[in-house]
């Protein structure tokens, strides 16, 4: 297991900020959301996804699974309008120098905030291409204060069954929905917490106000609309681990040689391709192998699946 001090992000323990400078960006960061800076900024796009061409804004928002919305591609989009998004805050508690709630602004530096473009794999074997403004979570986590005993990070979704229909019953979810990291991979410069999709504010079906982006694995593991986030010493449980273990592992990294036992992972449909074309083959670690792999050394990925 890697430590902090072994991340290839040079944070370290001492690096990071007092609470009281932290919460002294307050003022700026209101005015930068009030402005929309949150959608993004205004420096040009970071390719990441190999050159593919973005899905459409439509595509991307009208073909969702979000539970919490209801167990059909297009409830999301139907229903998420209810969701109250400002204001949001988000409980930081656990192995952290400066725990406490804050509203987004706090956590996120508006002007690191930057776009790119991610390849997404769902476990159902479809994909998209993904154009994410969003900030690198390592560099919230390292104004948060990692203490040197936390091992991972755990994340935990809205409750609130009222603007959340799929909440008030149906289903075997345990709510509130969860998932969680090695604290390695959130500390790889590839996660992301986004806030917004091409330049505009986060959609509330893709997981506004701001989710998680972790785009070597599997959809379900980048979390949406977040309002706690844990720093512990032991894998925290996640909801598609708690109800089927067999099915989902804690890692699900895209993997196109284990699959699913109800879904191949070999291939992939990639949404606006047409009902006709051909499946694409899928890449290990989505794409992202030269990147990541690193992280999962010595492991049996048939085991840590």
């Amino acid at each position: 297991m890697r430590r902090t001090t072994d991340l290839n992000t040079g944070l370290t323990h001492a690096d990071i900020t007092p609470r009281s400078v932290f919460l002294n960006r307050r003022s700026f960061m209101a005015s930068a959301a009030a402005a929309g800076i949150f959608a993004g900024s205004q420096a040009t796009a970071r390719d990441f996804a190999g050159g593919e061409t973005p899905n459409t804004l439509e595509e991307i928002t009208s073909y969702n699974n979000f539970y919490e919305f209801g167990f059909d591609k297009g409830d999301p989009a139907k229903y998420a309008h209810a969701l109250t998004t400002d204001p949001w805050s988000i409980t930081v508690d656990g192995l952290v120098d400066n725990p406490g709630t804050y509203d987004i602004a706090d956590l996120v530096d508006a002007a690191e905030i930057e776009e790119r473009i991610y390849r997404f794999r769902c476990v159902e074997a479809w994909s998209m291409v993904i154009p994410w403004n969003g900030i690198e979570l390592n560099k919230v986590l390292a104004k948060l204060g990692v203490q040197p005993g936390a091992k991972y990070v755990a994340f935990e979704t809205l409750v609130r069954p009222s603007e959340m229909p799929a909440q008030r019953g149906g289903g075997n979810i345990e709510w509130p929905y969860r998932e969680g990291l090695r604290l390695d991979e959130a500390m790889h410069p590839l996660t992301l917490l986004a806030t917004g999709i091409y330049g505009a504010p986060m959609p509330k079906q893709n997981g506004a106000p701001i989710r998680l982006v972790v785009p070597w694995k599997y959809g379900f593991k980048s979390i949406k609309s977040i309002v706690r986030i844990s720093l512990v010493d032991q894998e925290p449980p996640t909801t598609w681990n708690m109800l089927q273990p067999r099915e989902y592992g804690f890692y699900s990294n895209v993997n196109p040689e284990v699959d699913h036992p109800r879904w191949s992972q070999a291939t992939e449909r990639r949404i606006g391709d047409g009902l006709f074309a051909r499946r694409r083959e899928t890449l290990m670690f989505n794409g992202y192998a030269d990147q990541v792999a690193s992280l999962y050394d010595g492991m049996d990925l048939t085991e840590f699946y």
